[in-house]
């Protein structure tokens, strides 16, 4: 088995996909859907696993970027989703994929005296929750900072306004390339891997059962059928259409919009991330790659689906709430980017449809009509535990026995032997003329494939040079994008496999050319569809329009 995606792989998982009846069919390429895929083939079960799009296209490359327990859903009493997912988050960091998440601290600043008691309580329990869930990721605990100290640890907050501070651990995370490693790892297992195969049809048998997908091919063109014993729908925002095209409805989705922005290094001085309370919701300034991310909005969303957007009242909304805190205030001249994705929260009977922040983030499976699971809901930090729930639900429709998870002990492509990388860094930066801290920023992204990554750079010296107006990445990074990591198109290979996009305000629009031709050889574009692609890419919406 391989954990390759490329146009070649493609095609044979294609060919292998309209070949017999599978066990499974998976539609949708998030987080879950790709979490599903992999607990399933590691438990011995075919899978099929389908996306209309790009691996993470929707909501799990346009998140909070942060493991974590979830702060707040202690004020709605949710102790046990914040238990399991503090769980997950540590599991992540020591075992599952500790190149690509690691712990970052957050400050809760303190701004009255009445709070302290409180707000101590809550990240008390919090920590004291880390540690009994078995903490297996060595995260530093929690601990209370004066207002002295807050001020050296984070100069860049008013300490006329700030009184103390609660900082504590979390996780911060690359979700497109976390979510590409768990499909990579869940092909390396067996599972057929499609992206670019929008489910148009799901057929089924005269008793109402499903009993497979009709699918179109959107890059290859035409459409093919997948024949399976149990669908299980895994497509997050679109959850409720894909059963609808069964002939079933039994719940709605309340999709929830967050905003966040990149924001320069330079606009905020602090040691540490912040998160405090906002208007409605909360508002969260966190370390990300050499920049700030600032986030999030948290509103209903009625638009379209596939393309939620910023607005300039959601910009104003985020600069409003964190500069409340800030001594030096940060201006729309220092944001770099953004980026707003959809929560898929289930609907509640009577819910008013006006407020999205309290609708509760539990997951929930379903199965209807018969041979169709449905797992809905949910955050991107639980996504192991809900493809476990999704696989057992699917196993009893099967009628068959399977065995335990084995997830909870499987490192995802890229985690096994990154130390050692990590160690040979000085080797590679000598032998392949790459800086040690490039090296060290595609060590985060990569982590033992790095040398891979690298190895045609003995070939052709070039493609160890940054490639200009993109931040520093090497040509062979977009290079392995479209080789090995399964980008079809020039927005995956910009916005999801590196974060050009969000990187600086003209959206990677002044390098897109080049790279297009770049990649063009591995994914055979003519001059024609190079154009197209730039073309599509300059069309879509950047922070300079919105502002």
């Amino acid at each position: 088995m391989t954990s390759t995606l490329s146009p070649s792989t493609r095609k044979d998982a294609i060919a292998a996909a309209t070949t017999g009846t599978h066990d499974l069919v998976v539609v949708g390429g998030g987080v879950t859907g790709a979490g599903v895929a992999l607990d399933a083939a590691s438990r011995g079960l075919s899978v099929v696993l389908l996306e209309a799009g790009d691996l993470a296209v929707g909501t799990s490359s346009r998140s909070g970027k942060t493991m974590h327990g979830g702060l707040r859903y202690l004020e709605q009493l949710n102790f046990s989703l914040v238990f399991g997912a503090l769980r997950e988050r540590d599991l992540t960091i020591k075992t599952l994929a500790p190149h690509l998440v690691g712990h970052e601290h957050f400050l809760y600043p303190l701004q009255h005296q009445w709070e302290k008691p409180y707000v101590g309580a809550g990240v008390g329990l919090y920590d004291a929750m880390a540690t009994m869930s078995k903490r297996t990721g060595g995260a530093p605990h929690a601990r209370y900072l004066s207002r002295k100290t807050v001020e050296r640890e984070a100069p860049g907050l008013d300490t006329n306004v700030v009184i103390a501070g609660l900082q504590y651990p979390d996780g911060r995370m690359d979700d497109a390339r976390h979510t590409l490693a768990v499909a990579r790892t869940a092909a390396s297992y067996g599972a057929q891997v499609i992206t670019y195969a929008k489910v148009t049809g799901v057929r089924t048998a005269p008793d109402g059962r499903a009993t497979g997908v009709t699918v179109e091919d959107v890059e290859g063109g035409g459409s093919f059928d997948v024949s399976a014993r149990v669908v299980v729908n895994a497509a997050g925002v679109w959850a409720a259409e894909i059963q609808q095209l069964a002939g079933a409805h039994t719940f709605s989705i309340a999709p929830a919009k967050g905003v966040h922005l990149l924001v320069r290094k330079e606009a905020f001085d602090s040691t540490t991330g912040i998160l405090s309370k906002a208007e409605d919701s909360v508002i969260i300034l966190r370390k990300w790659y050499g920049h700030w991310l600032l986030g999030t909005t948290d509103t209903p969303y009625s638009g379209d689906k596939s393309n939620p957007t910023a607005e300039k009242e959601d910009i104003d909304y985020l600069l409003r709430n964190v500069n409340k805190l800030l001594r030096r205030k940060i201006e729309r001249s220092d944001l770099l980017g953004t980026y707003a994705g959809l929560r898929p929260l289930l609907a509640p009977a009577g819910a008013d449809g006006k407020s999205t922040s309290a609708l509760s983030r539990d997951h929930a499976v379903i199965e209807a009509p018969m041979g169709m699971v449905t797992i809905v809901g949910g955050k991107y930090t639980t996504y192991r535990p809900m493809a476990r729930d999704a696989v057992d639900a699917a196993a009893k429709s099967l009628g068959r026995e399977i065995p335990p998870t084995p997830t909870e002990n499987l490192p995802l492509v890229g985690a096994p032997g990154w130390l050692v990388i990590r160690n040979q860094l000085p080797a590679l930066s000598a032998r392949y003329g790459v800086p040690p801290p490039t090296l060290e920023r595609m060590l985060h992204r990569y982590g033992a494939e790095l040398p891979e990554v690298l190895a045609p750079i003995a070939g052709d010296e070039a493609l160890g040079r940054p490639v200009p107006y993109t931040s520093g990445y090497l040509p062979v990074e977009f290079i392995y994008a479209v080789t090995r990591e399964g980008a079809m198109t020039l927005d995956d290979v910009l916005t999801r496999r590196t974060h050009v996009a969000i990187e600086d305000p003209d959206g990677g629009v002044a390098a897109a050319a080049g790279i297009a031709a770049l990649i063009a050889p591995v994914l055979r574009w003519d001059a024609a569809r190079q154009k197209e692609e730039v073309a599509a890419y300059e069309a879509q919406p950047r922070l300079a329009t919105i502002l």
